[in-house]
């Protein structure tokens, strides 16, 4: 039996990750957030939300002791807290500033493993905060990462779609084409699989992607003999790309959720799905849908309120609910209104005020339209025909890039950050699955 105990609404944007220790649960947000609340009751805990990163917060995981708390972010940084008190504890800097895309503990909280756009890995001592070891592949983002039970050997996933395998020097074991479309998480089992030789491990991983489909693969490693990862079989049940998956902690389940707003709760030993909960309102990815868009405009002051917070504009509060300024009323907001009738004298919390209401109203026109939200381009807010991966790792409409490049803009559009490099890279992938879309969607 599986029922709903509790729904947390507290952020102020897509809700991007979410972890758990022995008694915290931690989520992390495009707000730019982290909330941390207790298990016992899910209230939030006194110090939260934590707050450092610039921009949206991708990814979040506790160390095995529950002590410390990671996040990063596409401001190139992986940040430490203490999940007791909240404090910051070290900010590390991803090498070339690349936005982070995963993070993870080493199961002996010695290392912490750092993923990004630009496709680096980096692992960190996580007691000096001091770069140990670093990698990386040449297709794609990092977007998952896991480390083996016993730490041994540290799997990557890329939006290229390949598997790689670390080993706890960082160097490269093996490399696979896992999912056409990109790896979007993968998952070690906790438990050992029975049955090997002395001396040899043999590990379940999980892998799932872009293609809808979750992937069981067995994992053998020994110093003597070397490394092997071989395929073992596919669960099926999404009808979209399918975003997370994880494994129960006795490794006999294994959770996934997806584009298709379901989760699907599989058993490992018969390899088929015990629960589908199908609660979500919206895409489990987090996107806004018409549903959303409705919400807003039914949001009271308060939602209001709660929204400014997390824009940073929390001075503009108190003169929002004086004028009574409710959902509908946000949406209509301009600058004749922001200056006269509010009268915020300041042009750049006008201008600010103005650019993330247009960013919802643009996320609302294209999540009602009905197109994927990563079919959309950054910057034209359409639908992409020629898509692009530029240095910063995302993907552009290939004129709308070079016209931002040739307005003498060396900055990447979504992280601010001086682009690496200005070569343009077709998106192959990303423009068959547009093709795919089309076919099914415009007849």
């Amino acid at each position: 039996m599986v029922k709903l105990i509790r729904t947390l609404a507290d952020h102020g944007d897509d809700v991007s990750c979410c972890a758990f220790s022995s008694s915290h649960l931690a989520t992390c947000s495009l707000d730019k957030t982290i909330r941390l609340y207790s298990l016992s009751d899910f209230s939030e805990l006194p110090h939260s939300p934590l707050k450092f990163h610039t921009y949206a917060v991708h990814c979040c995981c506790f160390s095995p002791s529950g002590h410390i708390l990671a996040s990063c972010s596409t401001d190139g940084t992986t940040v430490l807290w203490s999940a007791h008190s909240g404090q910051s504890l070290t900010v590390m800097e991803q090498p070339g500033g690349s936005p982070v895309r995963v993070c993870r503990f080493s199961p002996d909280s010695a290392y912490l493993a750092s993923g990004a756009a630009d496709g680096s890995i980096v692992l960190w001592n996580a007691q000096s905060y001091k770069l140990y070891r670093c990698g990386g592949v040449k297709d794609g983002s990092l977007v998952a990462c896991a480390f083996s039970p016993d730490g041994s050997l540290l799997v990557t996933g890329s939006s290229g779609g390949d598997l790689t395998v670390w080993d706890d020097r960082m160097r490269c074991l093996h490399s696979e084409k896992a999912h056409d479309l990109g790896v979007t998480c993968c998952d070690f089992s906790p438990r050992p699989l029975s049955g090997g030789e002395q001396g040899l491990q043999f590990y379940q991983l999980a892998s799932c992607g872009q293609d809808c489909e979750i992937k069981l693969w067995v994992v053998s490693f020994t110093r003597v003999l070397g490394f092997e990862l071989k395929y073992k079989s596919t669960l099926r049940g999404h009808c979209a790309p399918v975003l997370a998956c994880a494994f129960s902690h006795n490794g006999q389940m294994l959770v996934s959720g997806s584009v298709d707003k379901s989760v699907i709760i599989y058993d490992i030993g018969t390899q088929s799905a015990l629960h589908t909960l199908t609660q979500h309102t919206s895409n489990t990815a987090g996107s806004m849908s018409d549903q959303q868009k409705q919400l807003i405009e039914d949001w009271s002051e308060e939602d209001v309120s709660t929204w400014l917070h997390a824009q940073g504009l929390e001075e503009l509060v108190g003169v929002f609910q004086m004028n009574n300024i409710d959902g509908k009323e946000l949406l209509h907001l301009t600058k004749e209104s922001l200056a006269g009738d509010l009268k915020i004298e300041s042009l750049g919390l006008r201008s600010k005020v103005l650019r993330s209401i247009e960013e919802l109203k643009t996320r609302m026109d294209s999540l009602s339209s009905g197109i994927p939200d990563e079919f959309i381009c950054p910057i034209t807010r359409e639908l992409m025909k020629d898509p692009i991966i530029a240095s910063d790792g995302y993907s552009y409409e290939r004129e709308a890039m070079e016209s931002w490049v040739r307005k003498k803009k060396r900055t990447s559009p979504m992280t601010n950050l001086v682009l690496p490099s200005l070569v343009l890279t077709p998106n192959r992938t990303l423009k068959m699955a547009i093709n795919r879309w089309l076919e099914t969607h415009q007849k």
